[in-house]
């Protein structure tokens, strides 16, 4: 098994024979659940500063969350709607992919700092996506980046709405962009 921090540390430099690897490799599954559940609680801690200690849970489990959902909706929308011409993947695939292009997730412990605490969560989550254009060029077998980004945009955008949703029902905490 190769060592989850270095894997961690490629996926956050958007390394794409990383998300190769990661592809090829069925048991990175459990490698990346630990990379969304670990990264969550740094973005529940970086939480605290806007929505208060409950943003340790209520952060997390929004992320975690947000992970199955965004993973199953870009799976969808790059199989089913916009397939490339050798799109062959299943769901599990998209999971670990997108679980690694959580890793620049770990950053947004630094959200607890009140001054730079917004700017934390904007720059990651841009950097996020950033790694999950490059994953998902990767494991969708996009020819082009444009239609990754198209993927990753709409994906992103209907996960947002969801999460709105989930926030509202949590007691409506703020987003955490």
């Amino acid at each position: 098994m190769t060592n989850i921090l270095e894997r961690i540390i490629r996926a956050a430099k958007l390394d794409v024979d990383l998300y190769k690897e990661v592809e090829e490799d069925n048991n990175a599954l459990t490698q990346a659940i630990v990379i969304v559940v670990l990264s969550s609680i740094a973005g529940g801690i970086g939480s605290i500063g806007r929505i208060g200690i409950s943003g340790i849970w209520k952060g997390t489990i929004t992320i975690l969350i947000g992970w199955v959902i965004w993973a199953y909706i870009v799976y969808f929308v790059g199989t089913k709607i916009i397939p490339g011409p050798k799109t062959d993947v299943d769901y599990k695939v998209v999971l670990r992919t997108i679980g690694f292009s959580c890793s620049p997730q770990f950053v947004r412990i630094l959200g607890i700092i009140p001054v730079i605490g917004k700017i934390v969560f904007f720059i990651v989550s841009i950097w996020m996506l950033a790694a999950m254009v490059v994953a998902l060029k990767q494991v969708l077998k996009y020819e082009n980046i444009l239609h990754s980004v198209v993927v990753c945009l709409v994906g992103w955008l209907i996960q947002m709405l969801a999460l709105m949703l989930v926030y509202i029902i949590m007691g409506g905490i703020v987003l955490p962009l």
